[in-house]
């Protein structure tokens, strides 16, 4: 019933963008607590930053000044932005709401390489 699906994750190399999103169904998004968190290789789940259902914000010290979480509730979708990416922002990143029950989407890959 509940359904997060992310897209766009790829390989960049450092410094580079990418934007992921995540479009939800099978919950009411508008009032939706939503957030991305990462797991990379060999490390524990981390979340990177989240969004309430009117906008306010919160990151991760690591994605600080870099990313950008937003939503557009008419398309039911939740946003990443990743700006001047570097390879310890390798991993996956998932979708998730934020709260209880907490669903998860099944995740997109991000590598930062050279």
């Amino acid at each position: 019933q509940v359904q997060l699906v992310e897209s766009g994750g790829g390989l960049v190399q450092p410094g580079g963008s990418l934007r992921l999103s995540c479009v939800a169904s099978g919950i009411v998004f508008r009032t939706a607590h939503m957030g991305w968190a990462r797991q990379a290789p060999g490390q524990q789940r981390e979340s990177v930053a989240t969004i309430t259902g009117i906008g306010s914000t919160n990151y991760a010290d690591s994605a600080k000044g870099r990313f950008t979480i937003s939503r557009d509730n008419a398309k039911k979708t939740v946003f990443l932005q990743m700006n001047n990416l570097q390879p310890e922002d390798t991993g996956i990143y998932y979708c998730a709401t934020v709260g209880n029950p907490r669903y998860w989407g099944q995740g997109t890959q991000v590598t930062v390489s050279a």
